[in-house]
């Protein structure tokens, strides 16, 4: 039976997004602002990306952790306010407005989290501190053990350690949490502060009835606490090198298809525990977020690996995935799912009636929709009502932009299916994306700003100048507030009290 049963509509933006003066977004004032700036937009969600620690090519789906916190979302007003940093101690460097500068922000925002840290350790810590530490030492204490070995090998990643911390034996792993208390320390003091955060933003966003939509990637990063800490749940060599990794075949994305990296999951040996693993990064994602989506859904019915040293995606062979005994096991641990499948691509039938079986609703992209004929899936008169439609997603480029870039036919079919003449694209697919009769509705942020390429989020198979974009505060207006707020209105997504719900009652003809 299908979890999602009321109409409802919302803006993709990942906080990095957010503008100030920080060179990066931050969960301060401004992610409140847009909190607020969304229920007078009469939206109910809001949908960002992974919110772990980002590392390679600074993106959200390469974490060092699948369960920690990014800490250069941290506020750090909030950090002075709670008397950990000065008024001086946030001077800010000439950050460009516009965009995410990495290779600036990152060491600034280091050094500013180590010096409130230093403060905070000189005084008396606060219970909750230690309170949270408690409650989460099962992966925070391989997390913060992992980030202080990075930091003391100059970011190596593990499995170029010498081999009795790359294996961690017991005896090496003891010596370097004694050597290194004072940075383990450190980086349970910048998780306890942006779970603090993230909590009291989610908290207040609960409050103007907007629920938050997180994000899972399937698999974690190569160079991660989680793999270090449970080699054994992946296919590993001995010397920690993976025999196999993930990626996806040639695809409309890539003639070589995505060779992404990431070490392939142990199924056989995470079945044995009953997923344990995974039971605990959802028991800690549905803490974070009132709806998940996750990320390649089809990697949990069968999924493309490449051996371990390939250079590209292309020869490769799917494989079984753990299928109905996953979410047997998931949902008997933690009740009903609020999930959303990832199912883009061209997964086989299987797919889909797995995802079926349990009711998750699949995805719908509109820019996808015009390439073929009146029978495309992706064409809103097709559409069942468990679904989720966007205008595009991080992977697209805008719709302006797409559109700009479009084959002639594939303009000429939006401009006869809409009755358009295409100079108003974007707001052209969010009225088709909220008219339509799938339950849900999510739209970037850039589309509802229609903003063309220069503000895309990512481009897959392009390494770097990923994840970095970011709108001023001008642009969030009150027009299009306005435009959300009357189109939600309008097709049913709108959140409306039960004692003014009007009903139309017909009597039958005669």
């Amino acid at each position: 039976m299908p979890y999602f049963t009321d109409r409802r509509s919302g803006i993709l933006l990942h906080p990095t997004s957010f503008p100030g003066p920080y060179g990066i977004g931050v969960l301060g004032e401004q992610a409140y602002h847009f909190l607020d700036w969304l229920a007078a937009a009469k939206q109910q969600l809001w949908q960002v990306l992974p919110l772990g620690p980002t590392g390679f090519g600074d993106s959200p789906y390469q974490c060092f952790s699948a369960f920690a916190g990014n800490p250069l979302l941290i506020d750090p007003e909030d950090l002075r306010a709670r008397g950990y940093l000065t008024y001086r101690d946030l001077a800010v460097p000439p950050f460009p407005p516009e965009r995410v500068d990495y290779g600036a922000v990152i060491p600034w925002k280091q050094a500013l989290l180590r010096r409130a840290f230093l403060r905070f350790d000189a005084m008396k810590p606060p219970p909750e501190f230690e309170a949270f530490r408690a409650a989460e030492q099962t992966w925070l204490e391989d997390y913060a053990l992992f980030m202080a070995l990075k930091q003391a090998h100059h970011g190596q990643p593990w499995y170029t350690w010498d081999p009795p911390l790359r294996d961690r034996e017991p005896d090496a792993l003891a010596q370097a949490r004694e050597r290194l208390a004072e940075d383990i320390r450190f980086h349970a003091f910048v998780q306890w502060r942006f779970f603090e955060q993230w909590q009291a933003l989610k908290a207040y966003a609960n409050q103007r009835r907007i629920q938050i939509i997180g994000d899972i990637p399937i698999y974690v990063a190569r160079d991660s606490a989680d793999a270090w800490a449970h080699r054994d749940q992946f296919l590993f060599d001995e010397e920690g090198q993976p025999i196999v990794v993930a990626g996806v075949p040639p695809d409309y994305f890539s003639p070589t298809g995505q060779l992404w990296g990431n070490p392939i999951y142990d199924w056989e040996k995470m079945a044995a525990d009953g997923y344990r693993w995974w039971i605990e990064r959802f028991r800690a994602n549905l803490r974070l977020y009132d709806i998940i989506r996750i990320d390649h859904f089809r990697g949990f019915y069968n999924y493309w690996v490449v051996p371990g040293d390939a250079e590209t995606a292309v020869h490769g062979e799917w494989r079984d995935g753990p299928r109905h005994d996953f979410f047997d096991a998931i949902i008997a641990a933690l009740g009903e799912l609020p999930l959303i499948a990832e199912d883009l691509g061209e997964p086989h039938p299987g797919v889909y009636a797995l995802r079926d079986h349990y009711g998750f609703p699949g995805m719908k992209v509109l820019q996808f929709a015009w390439g073929s004929d009146a029978h495309d899936p992706f064409l809103p008169h097709n559409y069942d009502k468990n679904c989720v439609v966007y205008t595009g997603t991080h992977d697209n480029d805008t719709t302006r932009g797409w559109y700009e870039k479009a084959p002639e036919h594939e303009r000429d079919y939006v401009r006869r299916y809409l009755r358009v003449d295409g100079s108003d694209i974007a707001w052209d697919f969010i009225r088709l994306a909220m008219m339509s009769t799938a339950v849900l509705a999510v739209i970037p942020m850039q589309d509802a700003m229609n903003l063309g390429s220069e503000a895309r989020m990512n481009t897959p198979a392009v390494a770097s100048g990923n994840w970095a974009w970011r709108y001023l505060p001008h642009q969030l207006t009150e027009g299009i507030q306005q435009g959300l707020a009357e189109l939600a209105a309008l097709y049913g997504r709108a959140w409306i009290p039960p004692s003014q719900r009007k009903s139309s009652i017909h009597a039958p003809a005669t």
